[in-house]
């Protein structure tokens, strides 16, 4: 009798939820921006949430979750009901490398997060404050050495991948520099243009209007190639500094709590991949100094499996893990 009971209410369960996946959304969804406005994260986030709301016709309200490197808003998330009304618009920090910088995340992403798709990738500048003596990466290397010992350098994060590679190359370099994280891009970049911090590694976003006006100069890109918006600025590769680890890519993702429903999951699957190869999107890409992805889910997991142990080691190279 026990047993029956048990398969009924499981019977319940699964219909309700079929139900539930059916009708959504009958209500307005959250975008949690594990970010603070006015940074590359949350000038895409909005965009998107501008592109999600036309195709589900509900309102979709931008949350900005700032701190610990992403993981407060990611938290939120994950620990959310899983009815597809609380979904994530994230950048890399808090789902690629958190894992591999903190002791204690609170959170599990293959756990406690269904990624839905990764929908852009975005580029690292290193940029320095407009007072700083340096047009090249030789002239950067030389003025950071004769400073060895006094200079900051500020990101987007602890464990971002801004963090991460400043770390490596000031080891790398043996220019013993401090590490000045921030809740997010554009603060960073406030106290960049201000000489708060002299450096680090940014993105175009939020620094174009710093970089147009003369506050910001950048020295070198984190590409293989050129970006399309700043075709005169160097790759790292090209000012004579090849090593891999000084090339890197950040994800922005979209995800959604894991035990959400695969219908809904699908539905908003399809609207994510639409979304990343519209032309609306790719022309804002484009102005942002991104690329379009709009991967599957799937096509997160092997991308998750394969960097894990590239960032893994990077934080092993920089120290990074000992913050």
């Amino acid at each position: 009798m026990q047993f029956i009971k048990i398969i009924i209410a499981a019977t319940a369960l699964a219909c309700s939820g079929l139900s539930s996946a059916q009708n959504y959304p009958s209500k307005p969804v959250t975008l949690v921006v594990p970010a603070a406005p006015g940074g590359g994260t949350d000038i895409l986030g909005r965009a998107f949430a501008e592109q999600l709301k036309k195709r589900l016709d509900q309102p979709v309200i931008v949350d900005n979750k700032p701190g610990a490197s992403g993981m407060i808003g990611t938290q939120a998330v994950a620990k959310a009901s899983p009815d597809g009304y609380t979904l994530l618009f994230t950048y890399s920090s808090p789902i690629y490398y958190a894992q591999h910088t903190f002791n204690n995340v609170p959170y599990d992403v293959k756990r406690d997060l269904a990624v839905i798709s990764e929908v852009a990738t975005n580029t690292m500048i290193l940029m320095v404050n407009n007072d700083v003596p340096a047009k090249n990466m030789k002239e950067f290397v030389a003025w950071a050495k004769k400073e060895k010992g006094r200079l900051s350098y500020g990101s987007l994060g602890t464990g971002s991948g801004g963090h991460l590679t400043a770390a490596y190359l000031s080891k790398s370099q043996g220019l013993e520099m401090v590490h000045v994280p921030y809740k997010s891009e554009a603060p960073f970049a406030q106290d960049l243009a201000a000489g708060v911090v002299p450096w680090g590694m940014g993105t175009l976003a939020p620094m174009l209007p710093l970089i147009q006006s003369g506050r910001v100069r950048p020295i070198a890109v984190l590409s293989e190639k050129r970006l399309q918006g700043l075709p005169n600025v160097p790759t790292m590769k090209e000012e004579g500094f090849p090593d891999p680890e000084l090339v890197t890519m950040s994800w922005f993702v979209f995800a959604a709590p894991a035990a959400t429903p695969k219908p809904i999951l699908d539905r908003l699957e399809k609207y994510a991949r639409e979304i990343a190869q519209s032309p609306a999107m790719k022309a804002r890409l484009e102005e942002l100094g991104m690329d379009a992805v709009g991967g599957s889910a799937a096509d997160f997991r092997r991308n998750f499996d394969a960097t894990g142990p590239l960032i893994e080691k990077l934080v092993k190279i920089s120290g990074a893990r000992n913050e």
